[in-house]
């Protein structure tokens, strides 16, 4: 069985989430949103309630680096 998706996978999680949303600009969503969107992604497997800010922004940024290498 493949490893699942932690908070620390940033990276990773923000191409899984350009992956679902390509056409998605991240800088116009909220945090409660991309929270949501995260724990349901399917390789996630980490505790909800590990997340913070930090981490939230950070994903979020790295999916926005993505969108726009790819618009």
């Amino acid at each position: 069985m493949p490893n699942k998706l932690t908070w620390d996978n940033f990276e990773d999680i923000a191409l899984s989430l350009y992956e679902k949303f390509p056409d998605l600009d991240p800088t116009h969503i909220r945090f409660t949103d991309l929270h949501k969107w995260i724990t349901e992604l399917a390789d996630f497997g980490d505790d909800p309630l590990k997340s913070n800010e930090a981490k939230l922004e950070r994903i979020q940024m790295l999916w926005l680096e993505e969108f726009q290498d790819n618009s």
